[in-house]
């Protein structure tokens, strides 16, 4: 392809170009494709979908790890990609190439045949498509946004439902409030279909309860019917059956732990074996989720002055109140101090990620720009920090709020760098070694 574009690429941005003028949450395009392909959603292994405003993503690593230690294959679709679009995909237990990747979305724009359709939307059907095509014996599947209207609800009949713990984020499309927007996300509960649910605040429980009772789909509630705490550097799981001990792994946080809960709460309701559990939690790993970066041209500076690097992708105020609490716990393990380089989505509640970040009061925040149409101005960021009553600094981007964190004398700092998965994307792109495979 001329202008360094793959054959995936050139499609996807002809694609792209179809996307409606009008976002509206809906899967009447959806089911049109779906309808053209030959209905991929209805010819998948057995499936697990998982919603959630934070942590399905994390949710999904440790599944995947989990059904992999019990020797059976998995697709997985997530998003969004951090660095290669590739990354969405994972056919068997591999990333799709980016030749099969190609043939699909050839046939998709073919079947689309010019119609308004979105991105999203586009690389859902080329992930059922692609399952539908390859044998495996679980698909694990992430919704997008929301979960009523969303692209991956035109799945009729999963295994189980999941859904991770329901925050503010994408109220413009979801709703004001927590019971609006767990309404949508209790719209990926089925009628009969067994759903999981993490610990939620009491408005979104209600909502989920009174869904999952209404499709007479069995619920099992995080807090009701089971728990996980941290205990001693591993992790308790607690159910019906009695209290497991498991290994904590490496995802770091107290919300790693609740993930991993949800994670295994699923997947006894789908009977893997015990030994599985505690292998897939001792070596999932998701990218960009408190990632310490050793390796890239970053992580080679903040070595050289003896600091360390942690590449996370929290980008609303819960999922900072999550990524504080972890930094608090990285301070207080050798009272080492604490720089975050940050850079956030303009739509996201600013004045709300500040606020997370007030009890930690690191000894820098530096706030940056990055390579998004939406990426927040660090001024805009600046005027925000200092109303929250935080010292902060503005830097043209990462490379040189990096210098800022390691410029003075004193103990080496813990350096984080968090804000957009966009930015976490921006990061792990710099060196092919960072690249999530």
């Amino acid at each position: 392809m001329t202008d360094g574009l793959r054959a995936h690429d050139a499609a996807l941005e002809r694609l792209r170009a179809l996307h409606p003028q009008l976002i509206d949450l809906s899967l009447v395009r959806m089911e049109r494709l779906c309808a053209k392909l030959g209905r991929p959603e209805r010819r998948l292994p057995p499936v697990i979908h998982v919603a959630g405003t934070n942590g399905k993503g994390s949710t999904i690593a440790f599944l995947r790890a989990i059904v992999e230690a019990g020797g059976l294959r998995t697709h997985v679709y997530t998003s969004p990609h951090l660095v290669r679009f590739a990354e969405r995909i994972r056919l068997a237990g591999e990333l799709i190439s980016e030749d099969h990747l190609a043939e699909v979305l050839a046939r998709i724009e073919t079947a689309n045949e010019g119609e308004p359709i979105t991105f999203f939307e586009i690389t859902t059907a080329a992930a059922l498509l692609a399952f539908a095509e390859t044998p495996a014996d679980l698909c694990l599947v992430e919704v997008g946004l929301g979960g009523r209207y969303d692209a991956t609800n035109v799945i009729e009949r999963p295994a189980i439902t999941a859904i991770a713990p329901v925050a503010f984020d994408h109220c413009e499309f979801l709703g004001e409030t927590i019971t609006e927007i767990a309404g949508e996300k209790a719209g990926i509960i089925k009628p009969g279909v067994p759903c999981v649910s993490a610990r939620q605040v009491a408005s979104a429980s209600a909502v989920i309860s009174q869904a999952a009772q209404s499709a007479r789909a069995p619920l099992t509630l995080a807090g009701r019917d089971f728990d996980s705490w941290a205990e001693g550097g591993r992790i308790r799981y607690q159910d019906s059956a009695g209290i497991m001990d498991l290994p904590q792994g490496r995802l770091m946080g107290a919300h790693q732990v609740a993930n991993a809960g949800l994670a295994v709460a699923v997947a006894r309701k789908f009977g893997l074996p015990d030994a599985a559990l505690a292998e897939g939690l001792r070596c999932a790993s998701w990218p960009a989720r408190m990632q310490s970066l050793t390796a890239g041209p970053l992580a080679a500076r903040a070595s050289a002055r003896g600091a360390d690097l942690w590449l996370d992708g929290a980008h609303n105020p819960h999922a900072f109140e999550s990524l504080a609490r972890s930094l608090r716990d990285l301070r207080a393990s050798d009272g080492r101090p604490l720089a975050v380089i940050l850079g956030v989505l303009v739509n996201k509640d600013l004045e709300g990620i500040f606020a997370a970040l007030c009890p930690i009061r690191p000894l820098k925040l530096l706030l940056v720009a990055f390579d998004a149409s939406a990426a927040a101005d660090p001024a805009i960021l600046l005027d925000v920090a200092r109303r929250a009553g935080l010292y902060a600094e503005a830097r043209p981007d990462v490379s040189t709020a990096l210098d800022a964190a390691l410029s003075d004398d004193g103990p080496p700092p813990h350096v984080v760098i968090c804000g957009s998965l966009y930015l976490a994307g921006e990061v792990l792109a710099l060196d092919s070694e960072t690249w999530p495979n």
